[in-house]
């Protein structure tokens, strides 16, 4: 008789399974995934979409097998981006959607993303940690019936999906260069840019999971060193990048420069307000303050929410928010099944900078007025110690002071954010303020309190 496998808990993660292949995350665990999804959403369907890595297509195949095993039809979409596999599950109908892949990660991770019906995402407070114990303890009730793989291809229709967010007749020729840095946005831009007037310039469109160039993780300004070299080199209108599984778009300007995704949020915001009047949008708290001035001043309603994709996702649902905007460039969308698009979000901001006669420097110039630090990470021992210490400080000066996420405090020329992550032993700081130099004296004087 065989032992039972080793299943790994921690690769159960807030908000997806993610670990090293083959040593955290393999088949075998795969196919017990595939089969505890089915058993704890007690579906008869479910959409599988994955990404470029190597480790993908037999990760892919075992949670299908799991899936077919415990009775529903596995709908293999096969290569996806990860919005795609949402827009499947959302245009389709399917109950549930299973997406193969580790994101921005590198090529020795990969993962499993988990939604339910309507593309609804699961965490770990929403049948993750449920799932997770169904798997460890590998008890599995008698199937129904036996499953079966049944084939479906969908970029097509997704491409569709996202081009009727704009007015292609509007979209100027622009010359855009695009880093899809190996990972999925290789396969779907083209297909985008076949129906646009636009120049395409590609870095990195071969799907290859081992990112022979440079992590496909934008966010980390050198992994966008070339595409903001090549931008103004070639004369480009814009630039973007997009991260592994293509659900996260980082804009350049003309000039070369790397905008945050909370002025993406803020262009979108405008974009979408002045086709739908008064709509309410959301943006987490770290972003800029001329965010939620921009939402209010086009006539819009402003909410601000905490990070992370459920919290997000849940208050849009709640709210009715049209759109919703994160400083870590996802950008969700309530058209689009409340799930975030990177690719949505690019054309939105194509149509816009096409209609206004601006470049995109010009455009974010009349928006972004004030000086962020950016988020700066201190290993700190005893988090909840130190917020409680730097709240004490700044209340004593007279700060306004709000809990949604960490620690807020405001002043009449400067705020700043600080909150510990819930998975490492480290202090997020974000600072903001009105002068270069009040940002980089606040700044400093914070970091000396969170580093004494």
């Amino acid at each position: 008789m065989n032992p039972q496998p080793q299943i790994d808990p921690d690769i159960f993660k807030a908000y997806d399974v993610r670990g090293v292949y083959p040593t955290e995350l393999n088949e075998e665990t795969a196919y017990r995934i595939g089969r505890a999804f089915v058993q704890y959403l007690g579906v008869n369907q479910v959409a599988v979409g994955r990404d470029m890595r190597v480790s993908s297509p037999v990760i892919a195949a075992a949670v299908m097998r799991g899936a077919v095993d415990q009775g529903a039809d596995a709908i293999d979409l096969g290569l996806t981006t990860t919005d795609e596999l949402y827009f499947a599950v959302g245009k389709y109908g399917y109950p549930a959607g299973v997406m193969i892949t580790a994101s921005h990660n590198p090529g020795q991770y990969n993962g499993i993303k988990m939604c339910r019906e309507e593309a609804i995402p699961i965490s770990s407070e929403t049948g993750g940690d449920a799932i997770r114990d169904i798997v460890i303890s590998g008890q599995f009730a008698s199937p129904p019936r036996q499953g079966q793989i049944i084939p479906r291809a969908v970029t097509d229709a997704y491409v569709d999906h996202c081009l009727s967010f704009i007015d292609v007749s509007k979209v100027k020729p622009y010359k855009i260069a695009v880093d899809a840095g190996n990972g999925m946005a290789g396969m779907v831009i083209p297909r985008v840019f076949q129906r646009l007037p636009c120049q395409l310039v590609p870095l990195y469109f071969e799907l290859d999971g081992t990112f022979p160039n440079h992590p496909a993780s934008p966010i980390e300004p050198e992994n966008t060193a070339e595409l903001r070299r090549i931008v103004p080199e070639q004369h480009c209108d814009m630039g973007i990048a997009f991260d592994g599984d293509a659900d996260r778009m980082f804009l350049v300007d003309e000039k070369g420069k790397l905008l945050g995704g909370d002025m993406v949020t803020a262009l979108v915001a405008q974009s979408l307000l002045r086709k739908h009047p008064g709509s309410t949008i959301l943006y987490n708290l770290i972003s800029s303050h001329s965010v939620p001035e921009l939402i209010e001043r086009e006539g819009g309603r402003a909410i601000r929410t905490r990070v992370g994709h459920s919290y997000i996702k849940a208050t849009m649902r709640q709210e009715n928010a049209i759109f919703g905007g994160e400083h870590s460039g996802h950008f969700y969308f309530r058209d689009n099944w409340y799930a975030d698009s990177g690719l949505i979000a690019f054309l939105i901001v194509l149509e816009l900078v096409s209609q206004s006669g601006h470049t995109v420097s010009e455009l974010i110039a009349t928006i972004d007025t004030r000086f962020r630090s950016g988020e700066i990470n201190s290993h700190v021992a005893d988090q909840k110690g130190r917020e409680q210490a730097i709240e004490e400080y700044y209340k004593a000066r007279g700060a306004q002071i709000d809990h949604l996420d960490g620690v807020t405090i405001n002043f009449p020329t400067w705020w700043a954010n600080v909150r510990s992550s819930n998975t490492e032993p480290l202090i997020r700081l974000n600072v903001e303020a009105d002068t270069k130099q009040e940002m980089e004296a606040r700044r400093d004087e914070m970091l000396h309190l969170i580093r004494q």
